[in-house]
């Protein structure tokens, strides 16, 4: 689990997609340190949405975590993760520096014929663009090489993702969970400011 223990008191972690990828999943493909280290790598799916309590990173009603990307079979004990369509791009000052793609948790097993009984968990699995990775390959390796301590066991990081796994509600507010104000739902109510008729 994330190490908090140095951040100041009322830290909320409430990052962008744009950060995630810049700050967190770039840093992690490259090797770099982290200062606090707070996503763990959970590695290949091994828990239900459920369990990730204690194990992810945890704020409000979202958990976040490393894996490795997987071209199917992203599958627990008692389910796995249904994609939900094709991926997004991720812009940085109108570049793409990674892709994002939406998952349903169902339960049973993806090789059954029986029909998909779907949750209401939802992952978003972000990972870098095709460019992105391709620099960063090429930087670990000489990082890699010009070390003279070997690890043990070496770990791709052109296959690192990073998830944000959230369970949906029928009254979320929006997708970042959190909760407008008074004066925030008034001024989002207002569609075109112009057409206000003012006293003269």
């Amino acid at each position: 689990m994330g190490d908090f223990s140095k951040l100041p008191p009322g830290f909320h972690f409430y990052p962008t997609d744009e950060e995630l990828i810049v700050h967190f999943l770039q840093r992690k493909a490259s090797l770099l340190p982290f200062h606090p280290d707070l996503i763990p790598d959970l590695h290949h799916y091994p828990y239900n949405p459920w369990e990730l309590h204690g194990k992810a990173m945890e704020e409000g009603n979202k958990w976040y975590f490393y894996s490795r990307r997987m071209s199917s079979n992203r599958s627990t004990e008692t389910g796995y993760w249904k994609s939900m369509g094709a991926e997004e791009p991720v812009f940085t000052d109108n570049n793409i520096i990674g892709m994002k793609k939406y998952y349903v948790f169902c339960l049973g097993n993806a090789n059954s014929s029986n029909e998909d009984v779907k949750t209401n968990w939802i992952m978003q699995e972000f990972r870098l663009s095709d460019h992105h990775q391709t620099v960063n390959n090429a930087s670990s390796s000489k990082r890699r090489s010009s070390s003279h301590s070997k690890s043990k066991s070496k770990q791709d990081h052109s296959k690192l993702v990073l998830c944000r796994v959230y369970e949906h509600c029928d009254d979320d507010d929006n997708d970042n969970g959190m909760e407008l104000s008074c004066m925030d739902e008034v001024f989002l109510s207002l569609d075109d400011l112009d057409e206000i008729s003012y006293p003269n």
